[in-house]
């Protein structure tokens, strides 16, 4: 059985940044997981932490278990929920189609399923169910955000801090942490006209830019140049804090936290000549855009009821694999026969005669067990469903 453990939307920063699971750990509680089930996948972001199971029999997996194994303190088992089934199905597909998304449509979350796909698949820890679902989710986002046009309505956490930093005409920023949400930041706000922007990372002589404006350093350096800057955005992937209270001390400053768990020391947030916003925060700007990507989205719903479908269709089907087999062994005992029977006598007879009449006896094989059967289905009452389905096999009817 399909089920998902997952935070609880309205949960807040301080919480969710206790259940996240950082990413050199991921492959550990993958690992922990086949403990109690027999596939699983978990979707960790900086807005979602969701742990996908295919459950060794119909039981549920008890959150306890999963709180235990990941060492999280079930002090915040309140901010965790569980749906299994159909309820799950719906919710990945939701989640690929940007409806889960703090920012409603972004377009960063099917990238991040995929990752976390890959990262199973490296892992084996997928390789039925949970994997045809997690194809057909994919493939239901890429549909869903080809057919509803969101690309025409671009948004994430990246583009909309773009934004306020055009916005507020700010000339001097720093960049820390230069992965894929670094990256898109520096994307967006390339053609804006501002005067230096500096990039922290750990490794400056592996970040190259061929813009004259761009200068890389590494941590050590930050502070020396924390007093020259207008605005920090910090996008990093480290389990500490980057940004202390004492490094921006009398800096009026604009910061940007785009991290889970945060980059940015809370007691920043009662210095008053600094601005600081979390993830939370940046979900809420952008409200024009926000309206029209719902209306957009809301029009395009069948798409995932489409994928839905096709998921649930697959898994019903899968109970005749079994039944399959048997036909196909039987029918291949039916044709080994009139092979034997063909060795035996080619020689001995006309060989277009014979293969005739051991084609024929092959056809009236089955021709013969269906007429049986409909006779002890007639005798028994329940005739025309069998019949039914004959003449579908025998193509009697269009």
């Amino acid at each position: 059985m399909i089920q998902m453990i997952g935070i609880k939307g309205c949960c807040p920063i301080e919480i969710r940044e206790k259940l996240s699971i950082m990413v050199y750990k991921e492959k550990d509680a993958l690992e922990n997981m086949m403990k109690v089930s027999k596939e699983a996948v978990i979707i960790n972001t900086c807005n979602r932490t969701e742990i996908y199971l295919n459950s060794n029999n119909e039981d549920e997996i008890e959150i306890e278990s999963i709180f235990n194994l990941l060492e999280w303190d079930e002090r915040y088992i309140e901010h965790v929920f569980k749906i299994n089934g159909y309820n799950s199905v719906k919710h990945l597909m939701e989640v690929c189609s940007g409806f889960h998304s703090k920012i409603l449509g972004e377009d960063q979350i099917l990238g991040q399923v995929k990752r976390s796909y890959r990262v199973s698949l490296e892992c084996n820890t997928i390789r039925n169910s949970l994997q045809r679902l997690f194809q057909t989710a994919i493939a239901c986002g890429k549909r869903f955000r080809s057919e509803a046009k969101l690309y025409k309505i671009p948004v994430s956490s990246a583009s909309i801090v773009a934004k306020e930093i055009i916005k507020e005409n700010k000339k001097h920023i720093m960049l820390i942490g230069f992965g894929e949400v670094g990256k898109r930041i520096y994307k967006y706000i390339n053609n804006f006209e501002f005067s230096k922007l500096l990039i922290v990372v750990r490794e400056p002589n592996k970040v190259y830019l061929n813009d004259p404006r761009v200068k890389v350093i590494s941590y050590s350096e930050k502070n020396e140049f924390i007093k020259d800057i207008d605005i920090i955005v910090s996008c990093t992937s480290a389990p500490h804090i980057v940004i202390y209270k004492d490094e921006v001390k009398d800096i009026p400053i604009t910061i940007f936290d785009l991290s889970i768990p945060r980059d940015v020391d809370p007691k920043i947030e009662a210095l008053d000549y600094i601005k600081l916003y979390n993830i939370d925060d940046i979900s809420k700007m952008d409200k024009y855009n926000k309206d029209k990507r719902k209306t957009q989205m809301e029009d395009c719903r069948y798409i995932i009821e489409d994928h839905i479908k096709e998921y649930m269709n697959w898994e019903r089907l899968r109970g005749l694999a079994p039944l399959f087999k048997e036909i196909s062994s039987s029918s291949d005992n039916i044709y080994k026969e009139r092979l034997k029977s063909y060795n035996r006598k080619k020689y001995t007879k006309d060989n277009e005669e014979l293969v005739e009449v051991l084609l024929k006896s092959t056809s009236d094989y089955y021709l013969h067990r269906a007429m049986e059967i409909l006779k002890e289905e007639k005798l028994k009452g329940s005739e025309r469903q069998c019949q039914a389905i004959i003449e579908k096999i025998f193509l009697l009817k269009n």
